[in-house]
């Protein structure tokens, strides 16, 4: 049987996140520029919804936090890329300051199952 092209990959138990806290994660595929580079995402809860996305700057395809589980501004309210400072608004990922600005961050399909959340990439 052929697998799925996007196949759902269990991130971590419902209770596990909190809000304020980011979930760090390794995705099952690889990048494909540059090639066979690992992929890494982050999940969190914004205005009590989860949210998840690549952890990839859209200007460098670089990793966005500065520290385990460091994704936010100074101020909380952003999501900044440590190596340039662009801003992404949580709910959408759109830039709106930066080398970035009118790029956005590439977001997963997220969902419940079986007290788990789970991703997967977009198609």
């Amino acid at each position: 049987m052929p697998e799925q092209p996007n196949p759902w990959q269990t991130v971590c138990a419902l209770d596990e996140l909190e809000p304020g806290k980011f979930v760090e994660f390794r995705l099952s595929v690889k990048a494909r520029e540059p090639e066979g580079m690992p992929l890494t995402g982050f999940l969190f809860l914004e205005q009590g919804h989860a949210k998840a996305y690549l952890n990839q700057c859209p200007h460098l395809g670089i990793e966005l936090n500065w520290m385990p589980g460091r994704f936010r501004d100074s101020d909380g309210l952003f999501i900044q890329c440590s190596t340039h400072g662009a801003l992404f608004k949580p709910d959408s990922g759109e830039c709106i300051a930066g080398p970035c600005q009118g790029d956005a961050l590439t977001a997963l399909d997220i969902r419940e199952q079986d007290g788990q959340w789970q991703i997967r990439l977009p198609d």
